[in-house]
């Protein structure tokens, strides 16, 4: 089947959780106790990514898909994260930033690699929105965001990426953001896109999930809140059990 991440986020009508895992915060023993809250809960998909050069990205990915049975994709901070261990590969292009290394210049060196591995490549426009302080990817990138107030500018964004070919657009606020993706910026770009649209940054509780996915979100990722508090992943994760598209 061509393409079988992809199809399993357009075909079902369920909105989808996703756990993001930076794997220099997890040796083997922290991974067997989340994978066994992962089996307990309504995670949908796993990213693997981080902000800095990470030394354990095969053993995580390997071991997640060990533990569990659940697709993981490479969300990779930089070039040094990348490995055909994974299922796919969000191939980030950070379009709300004017930096031509993250545009195009590392997919060009990533490139070859990528062509010989296995790994479905997803095209992603990255749109990165402030949350307030300054987060790990507008330091490494040297961008910056889109103000949230804003959403004339991120919507056009999102609208130029879909037409630039880009299969999933994914607003962020940043790891550990004070202030989430505004629920406003949110539908007026999931109004103005038909690839599905991707949330995360900021969101520390099970009510800002549903926010977000009743804002528009088609796919919310959370990573932080976890790290701090791992017992809220189950009922973070469940909130998209009880939420259709809409």
């Amino acid at each position: 089947m061509k393409d079988p991440v992809y199809k399993m986020i357009l075909n079902t009508k369920a909105k989808k959780f996703v756990l993001l895992i930076d794997p220099d915060k997890h040796d083997e023993a922290s991974l067997k106790n989340l994978a066994g809250l992962i089996r307990a809960s309504a995670v949908d998909f796993i990213f693997i990514g981080g902000s800095l050069v990470s030394g354990r990205l095969d053993k995580t990915v390997v071991k997640l898909k060990e533990l569990t049975q659940i697709p993981v994709l490479l969300f990779p901070g930089n070039l040094l994260q990348l490995t055909d261990k994974a299922d796919a590969i969000l191939l980030l292009s950070l379009i709300s930033g004017r930096n031509p290394d993250y545009l195009i210049g590392n997919h060009v060196l990533a490139a070859p690699f990528l062509k010989k591995s296995n790994l479905e490549v997803i095209p992603t426009g990255y749109i990165l929105v402030s949350g307030e302080n300054q987060s790990s990817v507008e330091y490494i990138s040297n961008t910056k965001p889109i103000p949230p107030d804003k959403t004339d500018i991120a919507t056009a964004t999102a609208i130029a990426g879909e037409m630039l070919g880009n299969r999933l657009i994914y607003l962020e606020a940043g790891s550990g953001a004070c202030k989430r993706v505004p629920a406003g910026m949110i539908t007026a770009v999931k109004n103005n896109i038909s690839v599905p649209l991707i949330v995360g940054g900021g969101l520390r509780t099970p009510e800002d999930v549903r926010e977000a996915y009743l804002s528009g979100a088609d796919m919310v990722v959370v990573g932080t809140a976890i790290e701090n508090n791992p017992d809220l992943l189950v009922e973070m994760s469940r909130v998209s059990n009880h939420i259709t598209f809409i």
